[in-house]
């Protein structure tokens, strides 16, 4: 379409010239059409479809000497005047009208982008509400390949509130969501500060990933998955005050574990259906130690004890037997960040050989 426009204004140009020629260049239609030559040009194509279309213009010129030889006397002729102010006149009208209905098509054009843009950021929103943000920024960047299954050694978190369910069969099913809701999104916000990528809902329960995405090495991604599951467990103890005013007489209490280990972090499912997620005996453990731990107590396994030994105080709680795992696990109890406990950082962490 473009190419053919292009075409028609060299032969429109062309025109033009053999006109003038036949009307012995006659002052007032050159220099009239000769400035619409020019503006046409420069207005639909620039200083490359001006120089097209004076060659062009050029051509019709000589193309007339075929057929008459002008009198180079620049005529005057009133006819001819008042014929090319008509057309011109004409020619202008209809162009502004063109332009106009072209730029009324081009604003509802922008409209249009503008509420598409706003619709499709809109959807985008709520649409990221729904994934971890490992997988959203690898969409957004058209870079699904990282989101490959490759082994990581990685922190896992795992908590659940004690006796929800039988919570759930006291109180009435609103007020059951309005209470879970509020203690995932305080719990979600504690995950955001430290960076944690939240993997999934589990009703009451929570799985939080360190280390699967910007990993600033094990030994932080452990430490600042314990520091986070301290941070859980105050804010928890500030929102029992606030449950025990809403009517929840029984205060609810969260059991936590968290381990250390070598895990597959990446896209599992069907061509129809992909989960991003993280598989692996160390993510069955730490869902193990949630599971054995008391309620309000965090429990973390001698892999990621290690890690955080120098600035999380801990308690040895020796050895327990865990489903699925033929061997003891040695577990440990969060007490605290020693930065937190003052003078009792150590009160507990004296030890001597054979002891």
């Amino acid at each position: 379409m473009v190419r053919i426009n292009r075409w028609l204004s060299h032969v429109d140009a062309a025109l033009i010239g053999i006109v003038l020629s036949l009307t012995d260049f006659s002052i007032l239609p050159c220099v009239m059409f000769l400035t619409m030559i020019q503006f046409n040009a420069l207005i639909s194509g620039g200083v490359r479809k001006l120089l097209e279309d004076n060659s062009a213009f050029a051509v019709g010129v000589v193309l007339s000497l075929f057929i008459h030889s002008p009198q180079l006397m620049l005529s005057g002729s009133i006819e001819i005047s008042a014929a090319s102010l008509i057309g011109v006149a004409t020619y202008f009208l209809v162009y502004a009208s063109y332009m106009h209905q072209r730029f009324h098509k081009l604003l509802l054009s922008q409209k249009q982008r503008v509420y598409e843009l706003k619709w499709f950021n809109s959807r985008a929103y709520k649409l990221s509400r729904y994934l971890p943000p490992t997988v959203w920024q690898a969409i957004n960047r058209g870079d699904d390949k990282h989101l490959q299954a490759e082994r990581k050694r990685i922190s896992v978190f795992f908590s659940d509130i004690k006796d929800f369910s039988q919570l759930s069969e006291e109180i009435e099913a609103e007020a059951l969501t309005e209470l879970l809701n509020h203690y995932l999104t305080e719990m979600s916000k504690i995950v955001a500060h430290y960076g944690g990528t939240i993997d999934k809902f589990m009703g009451d329960g929570i799985m939080v990933l360190f280390g699967d995405s910007a990993s600033k090495g094990v030994k932080d991604d452990a430490t600042r998955c314990v520091a986070m599951a301290i941070a859980m467990k105050k804010r928890i103890k500030s929102m029992q005050q606030e449950w025990f005013n809403q009517g929840i007489k029984k205060p609810l209490q969260v059991r936590m574990g968290i381990n250390t280990g070598y895990c597959t972090v990446g896209t599992f499912g069907t061509s129809n259906h992909l989960d991003y997620t993280v598989l692996g005996t160390q993510v069955n453990l730490a869902s193990r130690l949630e599971s054995a731990a008391e309620p309000d107590e965090i429990l973390i396994s001698h892999e990621t004890w290690s890690l955080v030994k120098d600035t999380v105080m801990c308690r040895d709680k020796g050895e327990i037997q865990v489903k699925g795992f033929s061997m003891p696990i040695k577990v440990y109890q969060v007490a605290d960040l020693r930065k937190e406990m003052g003078k009792n950082q150590t009160y507990f962490e004296d030890r001597a050989e054979g002891f």
